[in-house]
């Protein structure tokens, strides 16, 4: 299949040049205004015409760098459609202020992240294991103590178990701690890790930490974005 993209490249070619010629023709190229060269959208169009004569052209020498530039082709599609140049120029507007509202969320999910850190750190790597056969007998975490989870009859509460999620949903460090408030404040799963923590240190106070969490990061943060974008 790669080959055969690859055998109609020169008619892509031939067309996106037979397209960028009539608009030259049409508006001139680059010396006077509105000329072809004048246009944004145009210039891109330019580039890529220009980047896939040289791939083509040059194909004895190593430019495989240049077709990383088809990647913009399907952008040649906006340059005729008004109506999602309009959606790319709001995008492109809204980058600063984006900046501006990300920096706060990542304070936000640092600050949580460093409380998760506090709270947690090391708790998530104990779980049931058979007393007889030293095996794993459980996949949650456990505490040796009420109220967390208590392990059953003929199994004890100890490490080394590498964790939920292949080890990957913990607070041992400030970087897994940032990846799973990250993944608390996108909803996706972030019941489960409160399960967790519930089950490793106690149904008391989680509820403090994860609540809040869930408030303050996704239902105000990231509609922040929705809010910056929109307007």
């Amino acid at each position: 299949m790669s080959e055969r993209l690859d055998d109609t490249e020169p008619y892509f070619i031939g067309i996106f040049c037979f397209e960028g010629g009539i608009k030259i023709i049409a508006l001139g190229f680059a010396f006077h205004k509105g000329s072809y060269l004048r246009n944004g959208w145009n210039v891109m169009d330019f580039v890529v015409v220009l980047t896939g004569i040289l791939a083509t052209v040059g194909s004895d020498f190593d430019l495989r760098t240049l077709r990383a530039v088809r990647v913009l082709r399907p952008l040649k599609l906006v340059s005729g459609i008004p109506s999602l140049q309009v959606v790319l120029k709001s995008i492109m507007k809204a980058m600063v202020p984006l900046l501006q509202i990300g920096l706060l969320l990542f304070f936000a999910i640092l600050m949580f992240a460093i409380i998760g850190v506090e709270f947690y750190m090391g708790k998530f790597h104990t779980t049931c294991f058979n007393l007889d056969t030293g095996e794993r007998a459980a996949a949650f975490p456990c505490g040796t103590e009420a109220p967390a989870r208590m392990c059953p009859n003929g199994t004890e509460c100890t490490e080394y178990w590498i964790g939920p999620n292949y080890g990957i949903t913990n607070f041992d460090n400030i970087l897994f701690a940032v990846l799973t408030v990250f993944q608390c404040i996108t909803m996706e799963g972030w019941v489960d890790i409160l399960y967790n923590a519930n089950d490793a240190s106690g149904n008391t106070w989680n509820w403090l930490y994860f609540i809040p969490l869930i408030i303050i990061g996704s239902f105000f943060m990231l509609n922040l974005v929705l809010g910056v974008l929109s307007g």
